[in-house]
């Protein structure tokens, strides 16, 4: 039998225990550092299947790994978990309608990462049971990977420095190899501070935090125009200082994520808007300091992977969607604005795109090679500065649905996203099993990373 038909019989036989784990995460979404729940679904899960499982990690409440075999090679499974906030929505409904006003949502579809990563380490310890294949398989429970990144915290700690290989994937709308570079990113939160005074009696006493904020925000906007095209600068306002008019805000703070294709660029770009926000102090009478509460590396990316993972993301038949998919899948597009849909199929080449442009879902795998750099950025990027790493991505969605939508949320306990799921994990699977039966791909793939590294710094 071969390994592809070997390693989809595997997970079909636990596919109901495997999709039960990614309904009960979606269904308790936990934000960064927060998930509690989803941490233990997950840890109970593995241990049920044979792994030891270490909790807490690199100091990390949720953080965790599960582990099987031993000795060489060890590859790592990464595995994500956690929510985002003011994105509560109910499944399959294809209009805005909240779980929970203001609540959280897998608006990112981690609670289909984490099990799926879930499904292919599991079925890389049965293979291992039966056929007595050696070496190490870790699922890599990670934390907090949409603000905070606790794969960063898990890098520092050394967690994956006898690792050969580390593999993942995301959740998606066109089956394909993320073999891509992304964006580094600086999160920096600023605070300024000033004094408090009656608005219309003794204004000229009072020291506006909020005005601060406000021009610091100004002229961040005005840089924009003098930063390399291909960053990106955005900010969240935190906190106003209050909600009174009446009263000149004391206190203010501001978020700002950074992000730039090198971590030296971003970096460059921070100091540029840290003399920003010292200006804004300086005009309004208040005081400024900031902290960094995050620093992620880009990806790098390693050929050699990628084509190991391209095929077997090629070997496993994308899945069967029947006439209720392709309906819901129709209802959630017809959500989406004519924009939306046509920058899902954006990098593609022309042979892909004609053949998806009326498709609700994306039933065919897209040729390796039509990833375009990722304009986020991921804590995966530390991962792969310390292991050579690869991704795949596979329909999770409907055909144009963006993510950190609620509309990634609505599908993320359905059948569609289920079956994309089931998909990744096999991929993944089939992957790391063809990676631990040939030493020389490993040897290739970590030659390729070193010299990747040459110049990144």
């Amino acid at each position: 039998m071969e390994l592809h038909t070997f390693i989809s019989d595997l997970i079909e036989q636990k596919r109901d225990k495997i999709i039960e784990l990614s309904d009960k995460i979606w269904e308790s979404p936990e934000v960064s550092f927060q998930e509690y729940k989803s941490s233990e679904y997950i840890c109970n899960s593995l241990e049920a299947e044979g792994f030891r499982v270490e909790r807490e990690v690199a100091g990390l409440q949720t953080g965790f790994i599960g582990s099987y075999g031993s000795g060489k090679p060890i590859i790592a499974i990464l595995g994500e978990f956690d929510a985002l906030t003011g994105l509560s929505q109910k499944k399959g409904v294809a209009e805005n309608d909240p779980v929970v006003v203001g609540g959280h949502g897998h608006g990112c579809g981690h609670n289909l990462l984490g099990a799926g990563a879930f499904a292919a380490a599991v079925a890389i310890k049965d293979y291992m049971e039966q056929t007595g294949l050696q070496g190490t398989v870790r699922y890599y429970g990670c934390p907090a990977e949409e603000y905070g990144g606790g794969k960063i915290l898990m890098a520092s700690a050394g967690l994956f420095d006898d690792v050969d290989i580390a593999l993942s994937w995301h959740p998606s709308t066109i089956p394909s190899i993320w073999n891509v570079s992304s964006l580094a990113n600086y999160c920096v939160t600023f605070k300024f501070n000033g004094t408090s005074a009656h608005a219309a009696a003794a204004p000229h006493l009072g020291r506006s935090a909020l005005d601060a904020v406000e021009l610091m925000n100004v002229g961040v906007n005005y840089l924009r125009e003098h930063i390399i095209s291909e960053a990106r600068v955005h900010y969240a306002i935190t906190n106003t200082g209050g909600i009174s008019p009446n009263v000149v805000q004391p206190h203010a703070e501001v978020i700002y994520f950074i992000r730039a294709p090198k971590k030296r660029q971003a970096k460059d770009i921070l100091e540029r808007v840290l003399n920003i926000a010292k200006g804004a102090a300086m005009m309004t009478g208040t005081t400024m300091d900031y902290t960094i509460e995050g620093v992620v590396s880009n990806l790098i990316p390693n050929t050699t992977l990628a084509n190991v993972m391209y095929k077997s993301l090629s070997a496993v038949e994308v899945p069967a969607y029947d006439a209720f998919d392709y309906q819901f899948a129709k209802e959630i597009r017809d959500s989406l604005s004519p924009e939306e849909i046509s920058a899902d199929l954006a990098g593609l080449d022309k042979e892909t795109s004609m053949k998806l442009k009326d498709n609700v879902i994306a039933d065919v795998v897209a040729p390796l090679g039509n990833s375009v750099m990722l304009s986020g950025s991921t804590d995966v990027g530390d991962v792969s500065w310390v292991v050579p790493t690869m991704q795949c991505l596979t329909a999770c969605w409907a055909l144009g649905t963006p993510l950190h939508t609620w509309q990634v949320v609505s599908q993320g306990a359905m059948p569609i996203a289920h079956k994309g799921m089931l998909h990744a994990g096999k991929v993944i699977a089939c992957t790391a099993i063809e990676i631990m039966q040939n030493p020389d791909i490993i040897e290739k793939a970590k030659s390729e990373w070193k010299d990747r590294l040459i110049g990144e710094q």
